[in-house]
């Protein structure tokens, strides 16, 4: 083997292994994702319609 081909090769394995733990941590992220969930839309309490006979 090359030696131009060895740098190549280790290059390549190089951005694979990065690209491997670029994507694992994405996909961490994105299961671990909570939504934002609005505190004061829930406190508030549900008026309900009062009819007057």
């Amino acid at each position: 083997m090359s030696l131009a081909t060895t740098i190549v090769l280790l290059i390549c394995g190089w951005l694979a292994v990065a690209a491997a733990m670029l994507w694992g941590v994405l996909r961490i992220t994105r299961r671990h994702h909570h939504p934002h969930v609005k505190p004061a839309a829930s406190a508030k309490p549900h008026k309900t319609a009062v009819h007057h006979a």
